[in-house]
């Protein structure tokens, strides 16, 4: 699949880390190959599941490589871009296109707030710097600078920036970003938002970290929705939704290792000083897994 035709389940990835803190190249492949025989439609490393804000350079260049490898053509890989400065965000985007990846996910830290002017040039920037396709990332609960709906319409006019990953859970800000670029942006959905209610006012799918331990019943969403098959589409969400509430209550990237580990994928504990699980909160963890037949 093209990335610019790109719609359906892309998981976040966990970055799999040993005990010293370095990636596990292998945990990573073995974790890519069951998605991608789950079937999802992409794979995107160094997304907030993938504990980016917590890598070097070096550890995030291995984590590019490794799922580019595991993949091997057979699904897109959109890479996170995520930088302070547009320096580093370009070269970032830079080396992850000469890697081999499909497409860029970017994304904006911020340390001090930055104006929009500020923000849109950033994103223009990672836009420029390659000509792999773009997907803006926005999420107001995590970031000190956020795109608003008036920055997401000027950047839909770059040919390079085809799609927004919103995580507001306003479902009616997705809404106003559809009709404000009238098509020249695609919208793919978080895990705190319903999905099922994103791909029924025209969203393309979502791009989630939960996807990873229920790949399999996210793809059978999916296909439902693109079916038009609402009523079934509503009763498999109803099931998935306690995932998604139970994911919410702790942190994301524990809490999807967590799952993951009781699946039979070792990757690791979140990068310090972020705090593992609990064995009360693996309980939660598991009991939702079990009821969405995940386990």
């Amino acid at each position: 699949m093209k990335v610019a035709n790109l719609r359906g389940v892309v998981p976040y990835l966990p970055t799999p880390l040993t005990p010293k803190g370095q990636v596990d190249e292998g945990a990573l492949r073995k974790l890519s190959e069951h998605l991608i025989n789950a079937g999802v439609h992409g794979l995107t490393p160094l997304g907030s599941t993938g504990e980016f804000a917590y890598l070097d350079f070096a550890a995030k260049e291995q984590v590019v490589s490794a799922t580019v490898d595991a993949a091997a053509g057979r699904v897109p890989v959109i890479a996170g871009v995520a930088a302070t400065t547009t320096w580093d965000a370009i070269v970032q985007a830079r080396r992850w296109a000469s890697i081999g990846a499909d497409g860029i996910l970017a994304v904006l830290e911020a340390y001090f707030p930055v104006p929009e002017t500020g923000v849109v040039d950033y994103f223009l920037a990672v836009a420029d710097a390659t000509d792999l396709p773009v997907t803006l990332y926005t999420n107001p609960n995590f970031q000190r600078s956020d795109l608003s709906i008036d920055a997401i319409e000027k950047l839909s006019h770059h040919p390079n920036i085809l799609f927004v990953k919103d995580a507001s859970t306003n479902t009616g800000r997705l809404l106003s970003i559809l009709n404000r670029t009238e098509g020249r942006i695609g919208v793919f959905a978080a895990s705190s938002h319903i999905t099922a209610a994103v791909m029924l006012i025209g969203g393309r799918g979502w791009l989630a970290g939960p996807s990873c331990i229920v790949p399999k019943q996210s793809v059978r969403l999916f296909d439902l929705c693109e079916a038009g098959k609402w009523d079934e589409a509503m009763a498999l969400q109803r099931e998935l939704w306690t995932v998604n509430q139970v994911f919410a209550r702790f942190n994301l990237a524990g809490a999807v290792k967590a799952g993951l580990r009781l699946q039979g994928f070792d990757c690791g504990e979140p990068a310090p000083p972020q705090a593992a699980l609990s064995d009360a909160q693996i309980s939660v963890v598991k009991a939702a897994l079990e009821q969405v037949g995940a386990l």
